[in-house]
């Protein structure tokens, strides 16, 4: 069953007042105000308060200033242009803006969002250009015996065409679900406007859901309205990567893809990364390109399953076979960074040919975010 989604659309359906679409657009009213050289300004009425403090994306919280009329603001520095997310704290309690209806959950966190205008940001924004479609797709997965979902972009001209496209398979980190990218990484806009503007070949995108032990995004299945958490019993185990094969089969059946390892690429961020690294590894024949975002590396401490064993061979076995594309990238602040250097020696003893990209920042969807532009551009060509 497919439900469709308007894949250039942003996550809330509430329509903006005049003053707040100027106000996120860069106009001088409602909060926040973002100006012209790139400064924000965020105001907050709220004349009881005793402190307002103002948390930006992964910053630390800032204090807000209060004038006679019990109104909070603060104003940035100049930021990069990019998606950002933003909370206020009152007195200790986590708010959102109350003028601002435009909000992002990841994991069970939800904040603000808005865009300082740039050539990077417009990524991730609807222009006017061709648009695919985003399908969330119920399939049978024999190998966890259970119906699960998964998010399909098709691009713009699929429905009416009979060509046939490659395939990327898109993973999300740990805490997030099918959802993750389209809403927190913005792929669905990235990836018409990259192919608009002919950065990139059309392709179907495949965004499955990495915690087996759920049918899909919490709210979404028969458990409810229940909370997202990172916990999982069965997210990093093997149990993904052994029942990877059903998604490659219900999309290669019912979906007009190009066959061969050529066509076919897989990457993901943080668990989406090790569940890429390892699904390559085990089989050699079905990917050329490879992504690791922030890529955990390791399996945990007691983890056992024949899918990590034997690393060493399966990546003699996999760059033996031939990869079009081994793509690493990492902020030079993430935590894994460690992991992944190891990781790229072991590729260097090997002899195994990688690129690899290094960034400013942590473990954060800014980092990404970019990623995925700068990874998508590569594939298929």
């Amino acid at each position: 069953m497919r439900n469709r989604l308007l894949a250039g659309a942003l996550v809330p359906v509430l329509a903006l007042t005049m003053n707040a679409q100027q106000a996120l657009q860069g106009g001088s009213k409602g909060s926040p105000a973002v100006h012209e050289d790139c400064t924000v300004t965020f105001s907050l009425k709220a004349p009881t308060a005793h402190e307002v403090q103002l948390q930006l994306d992964y910053g630390k919280a800032v204090t807000m200033q209060r004038d006679t009329a019990g109104v909070w603001t603060f104003t940035t520095d100049a930021l990069v242009p990019d998606l950002y997310l933003y909370n206020y704290v009152v007195d200790g309690v986590k708010t959102l803006d109350p003028e601002n209806v435009y909000i992002m959950r990841d994991v069970a966190t939800v904040k603000n969002m808005f865009f300082v205008d740039g050539e990077q940001s417009r990524l991730y924004q609807a222009q006017d250009v061709p648009h695919g479609n985003v399908s969330a797709v119920w399939y049978d997965s024999p190998r966890v015996g259970t119906t699960r979902r998964m998010m399909v972009y098709t691009p713009a001209g699929y429905e009416q065409g009979k060509q046939r496209y490659p395939v990327f398979y898109l993973l999300h980190g740990s805490g997030g679900d099918e959802t993750a990218w389209l809403h927190q990484g913005q792929a669905a806009q990235v990836l018409d406007n990259l192919i608009a503007a002919g950065r990139a070949v059309p392709m179907i995108v495949v965004m499955p859901n990495g915690n087996v032990d759920e049918q899909a995004a919490p709210g979404s299945d028969q458990r409810g309205l229940v909370t997202p958490t990172f916990n999982h019993k069965q997210w990093m185990e093997g149990s993904f990567e052994s029942s990877f094969a059903d998604i490659m089969d219900y999309i290669d059946k019912h979906y007009r893809t190009l066959k061969g390892k050529k066509n076919r690429a897989i990457a993901g961020l943080s668990m989406g990364g090790y569940h890429s690294l390892y699904i390559s590894a085990n089989q050699p024949r079905d990917f050329g390109y490879v992504g690791l975002f922030s890529a955990a590396i390791k399996p945990m401490r007691g983890v056992q399953s024949p899918i990590y064993d034997n690393l060493e061979q399966k990546l003699a076995a996999q760059f033996g076979q031939g990869v079009n594309l081994y793509w690493i990238a990492i902020g030079k602040d993430d935590f894994l960074y460690a992991f992944n250097k190891q990781y790229r020696q072991l590729l260097d003893q090997g002899g195994y040919p990688y690129t690899y990209v290094e960034s400013s920042g942590g473990h954060e969807w800014r980092n990404w975010r970019s990623y995925l532009t700068q990874f998508v551009p590569l594939l298929f060509k």
